[in-house]
């Protein structure tokens, strides 16, 4: 029983007033911690029990209106379990055996001696304890009951023995197993470690928690059962040693819950772990970091660390805060990449790091839906961008080169077309006819100049485009004659639409030029492009090289820069160009190295 250490309010029912002070000065002397009311009679008694929480009752018997049993009987219909004795002085056999029919808690016969008060104090002193031992018992085993009830698995008490025979099982037992939980306890039904546990665990179960319990007095696995209806489901078990008096382990008491689902993930997030682990540690000229919700790095691997002086396995496992390698500017953008990319975004960002600069790339891992990771990508951009500073110098040497021809010559040559006219309406003169040609033929020149010029830029937009169709403009678009077009290139390429169409026609005008207006043209494709063919006599191949340099041309007063300017629109796309020998023997010009639209 618990100690009382607080007040004990006693309500004193006799139709004696003098007495009853007298015995509650008594009990007040016994211990002070009674708080003893006096009334005299049972109705009485009854609304002072109405209107307040009392801890004890005492009541004399024969009193007017209503003996103390009655009263005894009136009380117990509103408080059952309320300790109640009865103190009288008519002592006798029928008056003790009513009052234990009607529920009386003590009986105690009245005495002219003082030491009465004491036995009666020490009563009500052990009903009380006893009373509020029992309700704190009950509110106990109430909360107990509430919380197994809502416990996602079982609790149980089972003997240490290897089949851990259960003596008693609360809470999901037949959601968890299949059995009901009278099944499973006792000898008689079904054993836990013979007919649940899985074959596979039970001598591995049986070595950990024995083991477990040795170190300490508690013990938790991990394992899986068998249901009744033959499922494997995982099992995690967290319990506790019950021992006797004499310090032998006597049982076990614990609690049991399905985690079958959160092994399934974890196989689930194992396997793809791998899968990136597997890229990691293959991935080309760059770095992989698969970073976990809690952003820490679960795998650093690729070439990409190569460069540098830093070690994967030193990141692996920190967050980014806690890399010492890190500078906190740097720190500050990849935690902003990575909180974008555990909320489902993908992003692309440059950053510095030391002498370096690399493009990260991201995207987030999902497994059923959910993000679970972040895939970063990082690659070593620094040559690249090193190259495209050195393009953009290039093209602002030619746009500067393209202002001065277009301005210093243009207006010359202009000046010139001037005179032309003023001078062939004087005089008529073949000198003018001739002077009129080589002006065309330096109009010509400024103009390819120009768009070979202009057509070294790196091209940074592009778009499918048909190939087919594309040809067939280009086609309609230049002075063809008689010649035949033979088309075999139903491919959507990715390129900058005006610049193919340029390249297109440079080709197509080349193959006129040099074989004639009877020439037969074909487009065909290759694996990985295109080619233009077409059945005139071919260009040899020790000049196959060369006829990419500007002002290169076999052919009379051309200005020599048409193949080279499909040179530089090739190069501005990444492509490669090379000319050999079709199959009619004539020149065939391969673009290779093209990406096709999907």
């Amino acid at each position: 029983m618990e100690p009382i250490t607080d007040s004990i309010r006693v309500l004193y029912v006799d139709d004696e007033p003098e007495f009853a002070e007298m015995a509650a000065t008594f009990l007040g002397r016994e211990d002070d911690r009674f708080d003893v009311e006096i009334v005299s009679s049972g109705t009485e008694g009854s609304a002072r029990l109405a209107d307040e929480s009392f801890d004890c009752v005492i009541s004399d018997y024969d009193m007017p209106g209503q003996n103390g049993i009655e009263f005894l009987e009136t009380v117990r219909d509103d408080h059952p379990d309320l300790p109640f004795i009865l103190h009288t002085g008519k002592g006798s056999e029928e008056v003790a055996s009513d009052a234990i029919s009607a529920g009386v808690t003590d009986y105690i016969q009245k005495s002219g001696s003082a030491d009465q008060y004491a036995l009666l104090a020490n009563r009500i002193l052990n009903a009380v304890e006893a009373h509020r031992s029992r309700r704190i018992a009950a509110e106990r085993t109430r909360r107990l009951e509430t919380l197994i009830s809502n416990l996602p698995g079982m609790v149980y008490r089972c003997r240490n023995e290897p089949g851990w025979p259960m003596e008693t099982v609360r809470g999901e037992v037949e959601d968890l197993t299949g059995h009901s939980a009278g099944a499973i306890e006792g000898d008689d039904g079904v054993v836990w470690g013979e007919d649940i546990l899985h074959p596979d665990d039970r001598e591995e179960m049986w070595a950990t928690v024995q083991a477990e319990l040795s170190a300490g007095d508690t013990f938790e696995v991990t394992y899986r059962i068998v249901t009744e209806d033959g499922e494997t489901r995982w099992m995690w078990e967290r319990g506790r040693g019950v021992y006797a008096d004499d310090g032998e382990l006597d049982a076990l008491k614990g609690f049991i819950t399905d985690i079958t689902e959160r092994k399934q993930r974890e196989q689930e997030l194992a396997e793809s772990e791998s899968r990136y682990r597997t890229l990691a540690e293959n991935f080309p000229n760059g770095g992989v970091f698969y970073v976990d919700r809690d952003f820490r790095y679960q795998i650093v691997s690729g070439s990409g660390f190569d460069p540098l002086d830093t070690d994967p396995d030193d990141i692996v496992g920190r967050s980014v805060s806690e890399v010492e390698r890190f500078p906190e500017e740097l720190i500050e953008t990849i935690e902003a990449v990575h909180e974008a990319t555990l909320a489902g975004a993908s992003e692309r960002v440059e950053v510095p790091y030391e002498d370096r600069v690399f493009e990260i790339r991201t995207a987030p891992v999902r497994e059923d839906g959910d993000v679970v990771a972040g895939l970063h990508i990082a690659r070593d951009i620094t040559e690249r961008r090193e190259r495209e500073e050195e393009l953009q110098r290039q093209n602002e040497r030619l746009e500067k080169f393209a202002r001065v021809v277009s301005h210093d010559l243009r207006n010359p040559l202009n000046v010139v077309e001037g005179r032309l006219e003023l001078a062939r309406a004087e005089c008529d003169s073949d000198q003018l006819l001739e002077a009129e040609q080589a002006l065309e033929r330096g109009q010509a020149l400024v103009d390819d100049l120009l768009s070979l010029a202009r057509e070294g830029k790196v091209v940074t937009e592009t778009e499918p485009v048909p190939l087919k169709e594309v040809v067939e403009g280009c086609w309609a678009g230049v002075e063809t004659g008689d010649a035949t077009l033979n088309v075999d290139a139903d491919r959507t390429v990715v390129a900058d639409r005006g610049r193919l169409k340029q390249l297109l026609e440079n080709l197509i005008r080349n193959a006129i030029d040099h074989v004639g207006p009877e020439v037969t043209v074909e487009v065909g494709r290759l694996a990985d492009g295109f080619y233009v063919a077409d059945d005139g006599p071919g260009i040899a191949a020790a000049d196959r090289e060369a006829v990419f340099e500007s002002a290169y041309s076999t052919v009379p007063d051309n200005t020599g820069f048409g193949l080279a300017i499909v040179g530089e629109i090739a190069d501005a796309h990444g492509w490669d160009v090379t000319v050999t020998e079709s199959a009619a023997g004539g020149a065939r010009f391969e673009i290779t190295g093209v990406r096709f639209a999907a």
